[in-house]
Formats: structure tokens, C-alpha cells, sequence
């Protein structure tokens, strides 16, 4: 898997042992807006989503990587590839590092290189795209300086805290 090995971080397929990770990333409510989720994830269904991680993304529609820092096996982050269409060769892309102290130090640009990197040269897709809030400027920010460009705005979206927020559609066509 060397396409997935960069210069400071790797992506790699999740473990077993990743289901205290997974747990609190997907307990965690910030999170849950982008999920499209309200309520919490038992241990147990978590487990039962490990147990089936090892399926292809043909059969799954979707791939799940831990973003890990080189030298060690422990994830700061996930980075996905959903709603894989190989028809029409796309797929979403969502990335979340879960720490605060872990953000802002170019680990997510560097996770995305390497998942958009794999999802043009190994899976052949010919687009990906990522669903952004319109007030998640950090998200706006790394997924532009890729080239993701602003296709449309999905008026009043997301509802947090009895307000309505617009999302917006970034695509990146493979050249």
C-alpha cells in the first residue's frame, strides 16, 4: 500500500482494536451534523461495523481509512470515500481529525492527497466531491487549495440548534 503512505502519515484499513477510537469519534455530537445522525452508537453496533470493515468497496460502497502518524498504529482521524458509484466513477469525501491539538498541523491535507491520490489512480473514479458547510471554513480551505471547486449551495441544509445553515457541493474532475 505504498500509495497510501505519504511523508508524514499513512491511511490504513481499520482493526479491531480501532473500536474505542471509533466509539468516541462516533459519539461525539459535533460530528453527528456531518454523519447525519442523532443518536449515539452502542459498542456493540460499532463492533459489528469492524467485523464487516474488511469488505470491498464494490460490495460496501464505501471505504473507511485510519489516519495514522508514521512510526505508530494509533489513529488521530478517519478519511472515507462514500456513495461510490463505480458507474459513473465517483465518490464522496469526508475526513475528521478527531483531537484539536491534532488539527491545523497539515495532517488532513495530507490524508486527502494521499485518499484522492488512490481514488483516481487505483479505483479509476473520475470525480469526488465533499458536502461542506457553509461555515466550516477550515473545510472550505483545504479541500479548494486541491482544486475542489464550488458546484452549488444546498439552501438552509443543516439545522443546528433550531437555525438553518446552508452546505455547499465541491467536485474535483479528474484532468
Amino acid at each position: 500500500m505504498q500509495t497510501l503512505h505519504g511523508t508524514n502519515l499513512y491511511l490504513r484499513a481499520l482493526e479491531p482494536e480501532d473500536l474505542a477510537f471509533l466509539y468516541a469519534i462516533e459519539n461525539e455530537e459535533f460530528i453527528w451534523e456531518v454523519s447525519n445522525t442523532i443518536t449515539p452508537y452502542s459498542r456493540f453496533l460499532i463492533r459489528q461495523y469492524l467485523e464487516n470493515a474488511h469488505q470491498d468497496i464494490f460490495e460496501a460502497k464505501q471505504l473507511r481509512l485510519a489516519i495514522c502518524q508514521n512510526g505508530t498504529e494509533e489513529a488521530i482521524g478517519l478519511i472515507d470515500l462514500f456513495d461510490f458509484d463505480p458507474v459513473n466513477r465517483r465518490a464522496g469525501i469526508g475526513i475528521i481529525i478527531k483531537e484539536e491539538q491534532n488539527r491545523g498541523k497539515g495532517w488532513g491535507r495530507e490524508a486527502l492527497q494521499l485518499l484522492v491520490d488512490y481514488a483516481f489512480t487505483h479505483l479509476q473514479l473520475h470525480q469526488v466531491y465533499a458536502n461542506i458547510g457553509e461555515d466550516n471554513a477550515a473545510s472550505i480551505a483545504l479541500f479548494t487549495t486541491f482544486g475542489f471547486q464550488k458546484i452549488g449551495v444546498k439552501k438552509d441544509w443543516i439545522c443546528r440548534n433550531g437555525h438553518y445553515f446552508d452546505e455547499s457541493l465541491y467536485q474535483l474532475i479528474q484532468n
